[in-house]
């Protein structure tokens, strides 16, 4: 077997590997998403600024708020 087709054969192992894990029920299952807002919260902090609340509405976004 040569070094590319050893490659490929890894790589499309690899390729049903990843398929297999995405595809198991518990990988697809997600936490419940919460609304933005400190009423939203558990456990609210005591003091909520516009900043505060931009932050939050944009979370998981990997950006901040524009006006940060």
């Amino acid at each position: 077997m040569n070094r590319f087709t050893a490659f490929c054969a890894g790589l499309a192992g690899g390729a049903l590997l990843l398929c297999l894990a995405r595809n198991r029920p518990e990988a697809r299952a997600s936490a419940p998403v919460r609304d933005a807002g400190p009423e939203q919260m558990r456990d609210p902090p005591p003091a909520w600024s516009d900043i505060d609340e931009r932050s939050d509405e944009s979370f998981p976004a990997s950006d901040p708020p524009g006006t940060y």
